[in-house]
């Protein structure tokens, strides 16, 4: 199957192209350090539900342009000029704009029902490591660094880092780097469970591409009902989720996977099957 790639509808801060295997990047294109406008977002938000909605669509990869992921959020956004041409933050109505571009950009991320990369290089900061902790895995430059240091502004994360690093590193890790706002370079994310591969800076993008077709070349629909499994399980008790595994085991027999899966386990072994 042909790699070529091919360029769908974009916009100025969002590009986003597609090979013919099915595998999407998203590239995050916003000045050197790809700060999360409002504007950024909504379109990141609009690009995501797109490919959501894309059945041809069987891995997604994040990345950002140039020399850095997302430095975090457009903190310009955050302040407003007084009558008296002093400084002020701005309105609550605004942060809440802010903070609900956040959530639905993140959350239409998170709710891809295909697996997604996060190809980190340079920083991933802020909002830029909560756009990764929305991806299902997080590959990075071995120069690549993270951290959540909104509390160096005398504020907390908005973008789901009190909530989805938690759940990825446990509450004592995030606690110790939301609380003191410290940036970890990518060995230590590795070590912590926040990046899942480490590889050359110039190597980043090429490889979370190939992981990407690796996962597009498997079972879409068996795939798609894992990852549902495992991120609804995660919102209740233990119990629920057995319950939910056990119904969507039984919806994964309904699937051309399936019968294309157990057929070649019976006939050939495992690790054969073609579910092109």
């Amino acid at each position: 199957m042909s790699n070529e790639i091919h360029q769908e509808p974009s916009t100025e801060l969002i590009l986003t192209e597609v090979q013919a295997d099915g595998v999407a990047i998203i590239t995050l294109n916003n000045g050197k350090v790809n700060a999360l406008s409002v504007e950024l977002l909504n379109e990141l938000q609009q690009a995501a539900t797109a490919l959501s909605l894309d059945a041809s669509i069987r891995a997604v990869v994040i990345t950002g342009n140039g020399r850095a992921f997302a430095a975090g959020a457009d903190i310009t956004q955050f302040a407003q000029g007084t009558p008296e041409g002093e400084f002020g933050l701005s309105s609550p109505e605004r942060i809440t704009q802010i903070g609900t571009a956040f959530l639905g950009a993140l959350n239409a991320v998170a709710a891809l029902p295909c697996p997604s990369i996060a190809a980190v290089s340079g920083v991933a900061l802020g909002g830029g490591c909560e756009l990764a902790l929305a991806c299902d895995f997080r590959l990075a430059s071995g120069s690549a660094r993270f951290g959540q240091p909104e509390i160096l502004l005398g504020i907390i994360p908005g973008g789901g880092g009190t909530q989805r690093l938690s759940r990825l590193v446990g509450s004592s890790v995030a606690k110790e780097l939301i609380f003191s706002g410290r940036m970890i370079l990518a060995d230590e994310a590795l070590r912590i469970g926040l990046v899942n591969r480490i590889v050359e800076p110039d190597q980043v993008l090429a490889e979370a591409t190939a992981w990407a077709q690796s996962l597009a070349a498997g079972p879409q629909h068996a795939l798609r009902l894992a990852k549902s499994a495992i991120d609804q399980g995660l919102e209740g008790s233990l119990e629920d989720g057995l319950l939910l595994e056990q119904n969507l085991f039984v919806e994964s027999f309904t699937t051309p996977d399936a019968a294309v899966g157990v057929q070649s386990f019976l006939s050939d072994g495992p690790g054969h099957a073609n579910f092109a």
